[in-house]
């Protein structure tokens, strides 16, 4: 693991399988997609792993608070936004698509082109809503799977993601339909009552209702 401060290790600690650990795992100076790089994702995993050569892609500047330490930033319209990914065929060591694919107008041309991107033995971090959500309660930070207007109906299929994983020669090294982050599950059981009363998402909901479909996959050699 490389050498991470006490608020990443604590947020590893409580999500063992989330975007934190994840670029924990990876080798200190890894080349990286981020697709979606919004709220301060080039800050962190710049903050994470500084020496990496990090590309970030998204349609616009969203909630860009910190200062943007990205190597190679690029902004594009949705129309091309998998145009632009498919111009690095094999150049990552590492791909991140956090809450990026639900909210892409063509998502098997933006998948496709992220796996092509990966190298040979790279990874890719998929997250998303899972498709249960549709069903969750409104609640104002999302909860439900339409509180954003901004996500494409239907939800992301992840059985559908994992046979395209599959057959683009990853193997898959984690995956959960509804990621429930043990520590994290009991505190938001014990603030449900006040998520409710006060329509908000809160500590421990997403683990709580099992909001989000996580997956971690190897490019493999084959």
């Amino acid at each position: 693991m490389n050498s991470i401060n006490l608020g990443v290790r604590f947020k590893c600690l409580l999500r063992p399988w989330g975007k934190h650990s994840f670029l924990t795992k990876l080798k200190f100076d890894s080349a990286i997609l981020d697709v979606g790089c919004g709220n301060n994702s080039p800050y962190v995993v710049k903050s994470i792993l500084p020496m990496c050569n990090y590309t970030g892609i998204d349609i616009g500047e969203y909630n860009q608070t910190k200062p943007n330490l990205a190597d190679n930033y690029i902004i594009t319209d949705p129309e091309n936004f998998a145009n632009e990914i498919s111009k690095f065929k094999e150049c990552f060591d590492a791909v991140i698509s956090s809450h990026n694919i639900e909210h892409c107008n063509d998502r098997e041309k933006t998948l496709d082109a992220m796996l092509k991107s990966v190298k040979h033995n790279g990874q890719i971090y998929l997250a998303f809503p899972c498709e249960n959500s549709v069903n969750f309660p409104n609640r104002i930070s999302t909860l439900n799977y339409f509180d954003d207007s901004s996500h494409k109906n239907p939800p992301p299929n992840f059985e559908k993601l994992i046979q395209t994983l599959i057959q683009n020669q990853f193997e898959v090294e984690f995956s959960s339909k509804q990621y429930r982050p043990i520590l994290l599950q009991p505190v938001g059981f014990i603030l449900e009552p006040v998520s409710k009363a006060k329509k908000k998402v809160l500590p421990g909901t997403v683990a709580y209702y099992g909001f989000e479909s996580i997956i971690w996959a190897k490019k493999s050699l084959k």
